[in-house]
């Protein structure tokens, strides 16, 4: 395995490459063209009659959340009635599932907004809710890659693909621009309003515009909101929203955060989850594990989702399920559920919840501030997916489908070994 020298990606816990082939470099997203991503739905849910209408949402470079927000403006109600089964890339053209509650037919078809497309599809019973989909479909194009012989190179990776990557979380499950997403979530769960609020609005980072950058700086030095919120540009809807709230109940960090959409608290939290499961990942790797052989003690999750343990007697039949893609090694993302830790990966888990001082308590009053549940969740240490690939000069343009909660970007890093910022 080769280890990742750019330092952005160490500190989000994506350490290892499943190779020691160099990558073949280039630039993803040269355009939103470049990146086509479609949403796999579930057989159809809730019937064919009920409140929520279910859409289809296509759109272009829109964050989701300010698209969200932007439609239920138009329709003159709360975002809070619209729901989704994905979170899809801004810099792209995404093709998604979305349900909004008590609104006709004739209303979201009367929405026009540029680069954005909703067609109402039918009537149902229940809410889209998150994770509830097959799975999503990308068609990508890498662009200037560098390589002496490309089509040896690419081969040799859809190889290293279909045996397996890790199975990290991207680096927009923390913010593409600014991951912090993950550093929100660890103060929520300490409790800590005013640092949540104080590293959403002030941290910066460097690909953001020097005028914003001050602006945000002088935040995080004075924690005075009337500046911030003069200055700040209007499309900075979320921070606007604290700051006014700060201008207007000073003081008052908790309010402030609850500005935000419920759905977007929560993803503080579980960008947390993401990069304790990283962090815990890269350690097995650092030990001197791998990513699909077991050892005694590993816990396994199947398709089905139903869990076991490989002990010294089953360690190699299980070796020949996993060869075989019935199961996967698996890591625990902690949550409000008390453990005890009994394997490896769950004292690995345990550490690092020790080094950040959060407990299974910590889950649940977070669970309770942001309205989610926090359970905790077994995810796949490994990758795997069929890559169709083909190549045209130095462009290469990768097809795959993965399961929901699996970041095509993850893929593209074993492919390019490039700067992360390559990938945004």
């Amino acid at each position: 395995m080769k280890q990742s020298t750019y330092p952005l990606e160490r500190e989000l816990g994506m350490r290892y490459y499943a190779s020691d082939a160099e990558g073949i470099f280039g630039k993803l997203r040269s355009s939103p063209e470049d990146f086509l991503v479609e949403e796999l739905p579930l057989p159809e849910k809730g019937g064919t009659a009920g409140p929520y209408c279910i859409c289809l949402l296509e759109k272009k470079n829109w964050e989701l959340q300010h698209a969200i927000k932007e439609i239920a403006k138009r329709l003159g109600i709360s975002h809070r009635r619209i729901g989704w089964a994905g979170t899809k890339d801004r810099n792209a053209i995404t093709k998604q599932w979305i349900s909004i509650f008590n609104v006709t037919a004739e209303q979201v078809a009367a929405i026009h907004l540029k680069d954005i497309t909703l067609e109402p599809v039918r009537q149902s019973n229940e809410a889209l809710a998150l994770g509830q989909l097959l799975g999503n479909r990308f068609d990508l194009v890498i662009r200037d890659t560098r390589s002496a012989n490309l089509p040896e190179h690419v081969q040799a990776l859809n190889v290293t693909a279909s045996e397996g990557v890790p199975n990290y979380f991207g680096l927009q499950r923390f913010g593409a621009i600014r991951p912090v997403t993950h550093r929100v979530g660890e103060w929520i769960l300490r409790g800590d309003f005013e640092q949540a609020v104080v590293t959403y609005v002030g941290q910066e980072f460097p690909g953001e515009m020097d005028p914003v950058k001050s602006i945000r700086s002088d935040f995080l030095e004075n924690r005075d909101p009337e500046p911030a919120l003069r200055n700040l540009p209007v499309y900075m809807a979320f921070e606007r929203a604290m700051l006014h709230h700060l201008y207007t109940h000073p003081g008052d960090y908790r309010g402030a955060l609850l500005e935000l959409p419920p759905k977007l608290l929560s993803l503080f939290v579980s960008a947390f989850q993401s990069y304790l499961f990283n962090c815990a990942l890269s350690q097995r790797l650092d030990d001197g594990g791998t990513l699909n052989d077991p050892v005694p003690g590993d816990r396994l999750i199947f398709a089905n989702g139903r869990t076991d343990t490989a002990t010294t007697a089953n360690v190699n039949t299980v070796a020949i399920h996993i060869r075989r893609d019935r199961c996967t090694i698996a890591l625990f993302m902690p949550g409000k559920t008390k453990t005890v830790a009994t394997t490896l990966g769950e004292e690995i888990m345990e550490s690092l919840l020790r080094e950040h001082r959060i407990t299974a308590e910590d889950f649940e009053r977070a669970a309770a501030f942001v309205s989610t549940k926090f359970e905790g969740a077994w995810r796949p240490i490994t990758l795997k997916t069929a890559i169709e690939s083909t190549i045209e000069n130095t462009d290469v343009r990768l097809k795959f489908t993965l399961p929901p909660g699996h970041y095509a970007t993850t893929v593209c890093r074993e492919f390019m070994k490039a700067d992360p910022l390559q990938m945004i």
